[in-house]
């Protein structure tokens, strides 16, 4: 089923066919991404990536967050208390009858996650995002990160 773009009133700068999503991603990338899922806590490698480096959108390739921003948030979900500037979008997500905001792609819409009132300083922000939504670039040298 063709996914809508979840940022009101604005197009993605990527578009592409549902078919060719679906040609591209994995499965488990296209029913996250584009259809909005979420994976199973605790399922993504990227829990324990602690090296240097760029997460970015597994769809589009767009940065998203820095490493010195991701922290462990016990949930069982990579989670990062800032994102890098304009890279991301968000929008109101009643579904489950929850009220949420849902975290996308500035670039391709894709659906990342949900961002909470509930992270570390400095922002107090909590970006809960699924590892299938998200593809690490290590820094050249692969150094350990420092910070949260």
């Amino acid at each position: 089923m063709p996914v809508q773009p979840a940022s009101p009133g604005k197009s993605p700068e990527v578009e592409k066919s549902d078919s060719e999503w679906q040609r591209e991603l994995t499965p488990e990338q296209y029913r996250v991404l584009r259809g909005h899922g979420t994976e199973r806590a605790g399922t993504s490698t990227l829990n324990e990536e602690h090296r240097a480096g760029v997460f970015r959108c597994a769809g589009c390739g767009q940065p998203l967050f820095e490493s010195d921003a991701k922290f462990d948030s016990g949930t069982g979900w990579p989670s990062f208390f800032k994102p890098l500037d304009g890279a991301v979008g968000t929008s109101r997500d009643d579904a489950y009858n929850m009220e949420r905001t849902e975290v996308h792609c500035s670039r391709c819409h894709g659906h990342l996650g949900h961002v909470f009132p509930d992270g570390p300083r400095p922002t107090g922000e909590r970006y809960c995002m699924n590892g299938a939504a998200l593809a690490f670039a290590p820094e050249a040298g692969n150094k350990k990160k420092s910070g949260p």
